[in-house]
């Protein structure tokens, strides 16, 4: 890779990349490469049916991780095993924790009392301003 622009290279060095860069056609790949090995490491099973989706099972609790593009979604019923997976990504890929899910793929998310609440309210406004409703 050559040198940017406006830094000084008397010596016409060129610079070693440490890790893929967005913007390259696998990069992609090679990070979610990367993470399916990870997983997998981690005891995870990648589901025959979305390859995106990964398992983890025991006894008593079930830990679910979805991902999309460079998103991860992580949920289960046993606190301490999100928190276990959530510490070991990070040390792995430094990845940012950005709390409670609010909105993913066009869905809103409220957290509610008894559960969860999933509704398009947003997207829908949106394409009804478009439409001229």
């Amino acid at each position: 890779m050559k040198m940017p622009e406006g830094i000084p290279n008397p010596h016409y060095k060129v610079c070693k990349l440490q890790k893929s860069l967005y913007g390259l056609k696998q990069a992609s790949r090679q990070w979610h490469s990367k993470l399916v090995d990870f997983l997998k490491d981690q005891g995870y099973t990648q589901s025959k049916n979305d390859y995106s989706l990964f398992l983890h099972t025991s006894s008593q609790h079930l830990t679910i991780v979805a991902v999309y593009v460079d998103g991860i979604l992580i949920t289960g019923s046993n606190a301490a095993a999100i928190q276990l997976l959530k510490t070991n990504l990070h040390a792995a890929f430094g990845i940012k924790d950005l709390g409670l899910l609010h909105y993913f793929l066009g869905f809103e998310i409220s957290h509610v009392h008894d559960g969860i609440t999933l509704t398009q309210r947003k997207f829908t406004q949106d394409l009804l301003k478009q439409s001229g409703f």
